[in-house]
């Protein structure tokens, strides 16, 4: 039979256990509370502005630059920005999962693997003190905030974008004739002659074309697929670890996934005779046409373009031009220390360009469209694979 003393403690318990409970709560409502009122005095503090940054990355290792939440295997560009943001105390740590909240916009949805030299992000965040500073504390070496301006209330990096211009770093031997022996692709020099032909291909690319064919899944009756194209050009050749290299530029109002690649990958077709110079024309027609896409590497987002804002608010004596003249010296050595190295490097070890130029003589660039659907096919599953970036 049970003590009365112990029939004390046994209904002592629950009346314990409330008032653990009781004080478990009571301390996480106070550390909430303490939290909430840091976060309030941190606003009052450094208020939230609207910004641009300019970043720059090397691509190689990433799926991208847009953040795809629920896939933690897919690192991206953002991914590290966003997790330096929250570190240096820039943005709190639930915008995380919700960029909505900090009205994150990136101007171009780099492919996989693609490099940016002037990506330009806009967000709303607390200006601290040595905001970049403290940012880059907490980014690789391969990505870096170069710079940061106040923006317009309303101003988004994507829709504001009136231009973009890429460039893409090859060796020269992509443009070697179809019989040149590539295992001596170190020693292949340009002629003037062949730079010449392939500026002439590319400048039919200027003005606005159907690229229907320069992507995937995009029927030729769809408005998206005109895309207005003002520059494209090849620059002299050059040398760099034993190989000659040559960089194109390309600028567009903007570009739909993997077209630039496909853009070069066609004129390389061309130039080694592969393809004759009509499938040019044809490509931008009704037809469907088997259109190779050259690889990833070699390419870069060098900058983009604001000249209607600029025009709007670069003068009004309260907003700054985005214009990034006082950050050239750092682009420039960004490219030299991290992109370019990583591009030689990659090419010399693997050679990417000369491995995908063994791809070419298995396209038919005569095909009609049922001739190319397993191409297609092939095409679509690779792009699901690289988690469907809609932008070079």
């Amino acid at each position: 039979m049970m003590s009365e003393g112990a029939r004390d403690e046994e209904a002592g318990k629950p009346l314990k256990r409330a008032n653990e409970e009781n004080k478990d709560s009571a301390e996480k409502a106070a550390k909430k509370l303490k939290a909430e009122g840091e976060l309030a005095e941190d606003e009052k503090k450094y208020p939230k502005k609207k910004v641009v940054l300019l970043v720059a990355y090397s691509g190689k290792g990433y799926y991208g630059m847009q953040r795809n939440t629920g896939t933690s295997q897919f690192r991206t560009i953002e991914d590290e920005l966003v997790t330096a943001l929250i570190k240096s105390g820039c943005i709190p740590e639930n915008h995380g999962d919700e960029m909505k909240k900090m009205s994150f916009q990136r101007c171009a949805r780099t492919d996989k693997g693609v490099s940016a030299a002037g990506q330009v992000v806009s967000l709303k965040l607390r200006l601290i003190e040595d905001t970049m500073g403290k940012i880059n504390e907490h980014l690789p070496q391969q990505i870096k905030v170069l710079g940061l301006k106040r923006v317009t209330q309303g101003f988004n990096s994507k829709n504001n974008c009136d231009a973009r211009t890429y460039a893409y770093m090859l060796p020269t031997v992509a443009f070697s004739s179809k019989n040149y022996d590539t295992a001596d692709a170190a020693a292949f020099r340009l002629e003037p002659e062949t730079l010449q032909k392939v500026n002439s291909l590319f400048s039919l690319y200027k003005g606005t074309h159907n690229f229907h064919n320069f992507t995937s899944q995009k029927a030729p009756s769809d408005p998206s697929a005109r895309r207005y194209i003002t520059e494209m050009l090849c620059g002299e050749p050059f040398m760099n670890s034993g190989m000659q290299f040559a960089v194109i530029t390309v600028r567009g109002q903007s570009f739909m996934l993997h077209q630039i690649r496909k853009m070069i990958g066609l004129v390389i077709a061309v130039v080694k005779g592969y393809a004759k110079e009509e499938v040019m024309e044809r490509s931008w027609a009704q037809d469907k046409v088997d259109v190779p896409k050259a690889p990833g590497l070699g390419l870069v987002l060098e900058r983009v373009h604001f000249d209607r804002y600029n025009k709007r608010f670069g003068g009004d004596g309260l907003h700054e031009r985005l214009d990034w003249d006082l950050e050239e010296e750092a682009i420039k050595s960004f490219k030299e220390d991290h992109i370019y190295p990583t591009i030689v490097m990659t090419e010399c070890q693997e050679g990417s360009m000369v491995s995908w130029m063994s791809t070419l003589p298995i396209h038919d660039f005569e095909a009609t469209a049922t001739a190319t659907e397993s191409q297609d096919n092939k095409e679509q599953k690779q792009d699901n694979a690289d988690l469907g970036n809609d932008s070079d």
